[in-house]
């Protein structure tokens, strides 16, 4: 199993940065994939940013050219830099691991942390 801890949420102005981190415990060595995902009230929860693969990066068109995600060459955190935030980027965002334990593929999630982006 593996356990994901989020940090670095909090409240920021429109135009602001922040930086959220996520470190991985437990078995990591199993971690092929990471990221960032987030939900707002009433919406469903979303992709933001995320490593599909050791290199290869995908992006929510919503969030191109303000945040990037990166990761230690471990999977033992990701982190997701946010620039220009916007009051719509308030969410809760949450951490996701997909692992290859085995044969079996599986995913699992940190408890969130809060983005709120005043105007």
């Amino acid at each position: 199993q593996v356990r994901l801890v989020e940090s670095g949420g909090g409240l920021v102005q429109a135009g602001g940065s922040l930086r959220l981190s996520c470190a991985a415990s437990g078995n990591r060595f199993s971690i092929v994939a990471m990221g960032w995902y987030r939900q707002a009230p009433g919406k469903q929860r979303e992709l933001v940013a995320a490593f599909t693969s050791a290199s290869s990066t995908n992006y929510a068109d919503s969030v191109k050219g303000r945040f990037t995600i990166s990761r230690d060459s471990a999977w033992s955190t990701v982190y997701l830099q946010m620039n220009s935030l916007k009051p719509e980027d308030t969410a809760v965002y949450y951490c996701k691991a997909g692992t290859k334990e085995g044969t079996r593929y599986n995913d699992y999630w940190g408890q969130g942390t809060q983005v709120t982006v005043s105007s």
